[in-house]
């Protein structure tokens, strides 16, 4: 809000706002408002005739009583007659409705824009000067205004600050609330995947278990039809049958393997994997247990060997990973 502005609500005339901002240079409110409450009841060099508002009486401006001494008198006897009744000029105009004086129309028509009174009417009562305390408590009333304006515009301006840093913070959220659900997909996916390759590794399990009880009722049988076939001598048949059992001894199975997994950083970590897990599952613990992202290989020294991505879905045992091996981490 202008200068001007701010003057012209505390009740002050467009003319004296703008001869107090031109005597004070234009230093502000407050030195314009003490020259307007100082010079009260001074009078412009020359003070503008204007119209009054509607509805109220027609005034022009008198001129002042210093400015008629050098009036020529009348020559004419009605003009004689006229002047006899200058004693009785309006000096002020007044307000009918609310009885406040004012000096000039300028007056009159902010008045009754900020009143809507409407009745005023022609005065010879000279508008008294301001005491020297009744301008202290003016300045007092013009200096509160200022000070609840101005302390309205800083809540305001507090207000709006409040607005935008809750709206930075609710976008904050928004953004770390998305980010973390995108964590949870990706979190979801990588324990999805981990459940499909424990139902795959059970029905495999399952697979080698009904293989192996098939094996054991097919050696019973063919035990059974050797038991009862023909009778040959003892001797005969103890050299086949160790040679045969020499020859079905199976190799060892192991159930788990022990892998030591060298990180890219130098360190190593060892961990216990069943025997029929797959390689996909070294891959996950690797992911989650050390924080590596993907991608990157597997591969061994000794021999030296980089597992593909068909490698991932074999067994341990079926790669030559059991009972014990070392799987290097390279990006």
């Amino acid at each position: 809000m202008s200068d001007v502005q701010v003057l012209l609500d505390m009740g002050f005339t467009r003319e004296r706002i703008d001869r107090a901002l031109a005597v004070t240079n234009n230093k502000g409110v407050e030195p314009a408002m003490e020259w307007l409450l100082a010079h009260a009841d001074d009078d412009l060099p020359s003070e503008v005739v204007t119209s009054p508002p509607t509805g109220a009486v027609e005034i022009t401006e008198s001129v002042p009583e210093s400015s008629q001494t050098n009036e020529a008198k009348p020559k004419e006897e009605g003009e004689t007659a006229a002047a006899s009744n200058d004693d009785a000029v309006a000096k002020s105009i007044k307000c009918d409705e609310c009885g406040r004086q004012f000096r000039s129309s300028v007056e009159v028509e902010y008045h009754a824009v900020k009143s809507g009174h409407s009745s005023f009417s022609e005065s010879t009562d000279e508008k008294k000067p301001l005491t020297e305390e009744e301008k202290k408590e003016q300045l007092a009333q013009l200096e509160e205004k200022l000070k609840k304006k101005r302390a309205e515009r800083e809540e305001k301006e507090k207000v709006e600050a409040l607005d935008r840093e809750k709206n930075r913070i609710r976008s904050g959220k928004d953004l770390l609330e998305a980010r973390r659900k995108m964590e949870e997909i990706e979190m979801a996916k990588i324990v999805e995947a981990r459940k499909r390759e424990k139902i795959e590794e059970k029905l495999a399990k399952e697979r080698v278990r009904a293989q192996i009880a098939a094996d054991k009722e097919a050696r019973k049988a063919r035990m059974a039809g050797d038991t009862g076939a023909s009778s040959a001598p003892p001797i005969e048949q103890a050299t086949p049958s160790s040679s045969t059992s020499v020859n079905s001894v199976p190799s060892k199975k192991y159930s788990s393997t022990k892998i030591q997994i060298r990180l890219p950083d130098g360190s190593s970590v060892v961990e216990t994997f069943d025997a029929k897990e797959q390689l996909s599952a070294v891959r996950l613990f690797i992911q989650l247990k050390q924080g590596i992202e993907v991608p990157f290989r597997l591969m061994t020294n000794f021999p030296r060997k980089i597992f593909d991505e068909e490698d991932f879905e074999k067994p341990l045992e079926v790669l030559g990973l059991v009972p014990s091996s070392v799987v290097i981490v390279t990006k």
